[in-house]
């Protein structure tokens, strides 16, 4: 059975637009979680109430609302302190009470599906669980802290006994959790002796990150089997994917997938899915992914760029990827600028994309010629494994190549360059 749920905010100093998002974005977390919206209660205030969150007036508007509509959840558009949970429970008993966060946590604890993912939202869980662990009367006795009637200690608590379970459990998963991370970290050195550029794609939850890359690596590399998980709903990434693209012009680069963003996202959870903000925080190159046809697009970019500043991610190059253009009129794909107007599910505008990740990342690239002795076909080889070959000539000396290569592959056969091209403005 699904439940039945009224939702409650509290309108900060009357932010009216700002408000009116957090709440509909409220109600699709609760569809996440399978729960029907009966109502919401809604009120205006400089501050939080520190006993109720809300004023007593709409307390008693929220029990007929409840009343009426057979609810048997309440969710609150923030979290929730310990104390708060405890009054609204007691003041309306029949009911569940839910915050953000608890919704959060819920979403991403059923789409996790790795190892790494699942250790991480229970980390997050038990993190947000341990400061709010309220003991019923019968259970707060003193346990007997030794055995006998005669030799019985104060002993700890049941309350006690629970929060120690819980941090021991905590040590217990983060232990493991770091032998991921470890593990995640060498493949990242890896990567960076191969001198292999990596680019990330983020932004907010169900703009398209997993479709765009999807459509990169079917207009690449056309291997299904490559392709990641992919649907219109909140956070169905959760694990960071890395894949390899190969352009035409034989430049690599990988391509990561990341955890989508989400207002008012819980500290416990960008905590515990630090190991995966890291692969962003080493990137060489962000392509913001926006969903153009969400009324609330500027927000959800403003809001994208605050948590990547939060997680001291900054001086990275970005690219902002408009997707979704296809559900408005107008022309694309389209490149003004930095930002790149594209549609990720008609899988239009891949390379024009793809352009400006070349124009970002293999910006080291030299053009030049060079003559090498037959004697050392292998050199020609390498050049057409690891370079753009733009020309092949035969001449009695050797061959004739001019190529797009790294600096490093020109510096490293500079004895049989014969020429070298310079950029405009150079």
């Amino acid at each position: 059975m699904e439940n039945k749920a009224i939702l409650v905010g509290v309108n900060l100093n009357k932010q009216k637009h700002d408000f009116q998002y957090s709440m509909e974005e409220l109600e699709n977390l609760a569809i996440a979680c399978n729960i029907i919206t009966v109502g919401n209660v809604t009120q205006n205030l400089n501050r939080i109430n520190q006993g109720h969150y809300i004023g007593s007036g709409k307390i008693e508007e929220l029990k007929e609302m409840v009343e009426e509509t057979g609810a048997d959840t309440i969710i609150f558009d923030d979290e929730l302190s310990p104390s708060q949970i405890r009054n609204l429970e007691s003041v309306i008993p029949d009911c569940e009470v839910v915050d953000r966060t608890t919704l959060i946590l819920e979403i991403f604890a059923k789409r996790a599906k790795t190892r790494e993912s699942k250790l991480q939202v229970e980390i997050a869980q038990l993190r947000y669980r341990l400061p709010r662990l309220i003991g019923s009367r019968e259970s707060l006795g003193r346990q007997g802290g030794g055995s006998g009637l005669n030799n019985r200690g104060a002993g700890e608590t049941k309350l006690e006994m629970d929060r120690r379970k819980i941090e021991e459990q905590i040590a217990k998963l983060s232990r493991e959790l770091e032998h991921l991370v470890s593990q995640r970290k060498m493949q990242r050195r890896k990567r960076e002796k191969n001198e292999i550029p990596v680019v990330s794609l983020v932004g907010y939850t169900n703009a398209g990150k997993s479709t765009m890359m999807n459509a990169v690596l079917e207009f690449y590399n056309e291997e299904k089997d490559k392709q990641v998980f992919e649907k219109n709903m909140l956070f169905a990434t959760l694990e960071t994917s890395v894949r390899s693209v190969t352009l035409g012009t034989n430049q690599t680069f990988l391509l990561t997938d990341t955890v989508g963003f989400i207002n008012k996202l819980p500290h416990h959870l960008v905590k515990a899915f630090r190991s995966t903000l890291e692969e962003v925080a080493e990137a060489d190159l962000l392509i913001h992914v926006i969903d153009l046809s969400n009324p609330h697009h500027a927000e959800q970019r403003q809001l994208t760029n605050e948590i990547l500043e939060e997680i001291g991610i900054e001086g990275i190059p970005v690219i902002h990827a408009y997707n979704k253009v296809d559900l408005l009129e107008g022309n694309y794909p389209l490149v003004d600028g930095n930002n790149v107007y594209v549609s990720a599910k008609n899988r239009q505008g891949m390379e024009t994309l793809t352009e400006q990740i070349k124009q970002q990342i293999f910006n080291d690239y030299v053009r030049c010629e060079l003559l090498i002795p037959y004697t050392d076909g292998q050199i020609v080889s390498y050049f057409n494994e690891r370079a753009d070959v733009l020309e092949e000539d035969f001449a009695p000396e050797g061959t004739k190549l001019v190529v797009d290569c790294k600096k490093a592959d020109a510096e490293k056969f500079q004895e049989f360059i014969t020429h070298i091209y310079r950029k405009e403005g150079e």
